[in-house]
C-alpha cells in the first residue's frame, strides 16, 4: 500500500510520549535524577528510599537533621520536582 502523506516516526513518538499516562511513567522513572537536582548531591546521597505512591512521594533519609530540613521544605520541593518533570508528578512529600 502506498501512502501519499506518510507520518514521520519522530512525530508518532512525540505524540506517544506526550500522552498523560506515558509522560507520568517516564517522569516517575526520572524521579531519582530530579530529586538529586532539587536537593543537591549531599542530601541525595543521604536518601535511602524514594517511593511514589499515587502522587505522594515517600522519602526516607539517614540523618535527623536532613529529615527536619526536608520536612520544612516539602512544599517547595514538590513544586520544584513538578517543574523539573513538566507535569504534576508530586502532590505531597512525606519524609521519614
Amino acid at each position: 500500500m502506498k501512502r501519499t502523506s506518510p507520518t514521520p516516526i519522530g512525530e508518532i513518538l512525540k505524540e506517544f510520549f506526550s500522552r498523560p499516562y506515558v509522560a507520568a511513567k517516564v517522569a516517575e522513572g526520572k524521579l531519582p535524577a530530579y530529586w538529586r537536582m532539587a536537593v543537591g548531591d549531599h542530601i541525595a546521597d543521604m536518601t535511602t528510599e524514594l517511593k511514589l505512591d499515587g502522587h505522594i512521594l515517600h522519602v526516607r533519609v539517614r540523618s535527623g537533621v536532613v529529615r527536619q530540613e526536608l520536612f520544612y521544605r516539602r512544599d517547595s520541593l514538590a513544586e520544584q520536582l513538578n517543574t523539573l518533570a513538566g507535569i504534576r508528578l508530586v502532590a505531597a512529600i512525606i519524609v521519614r
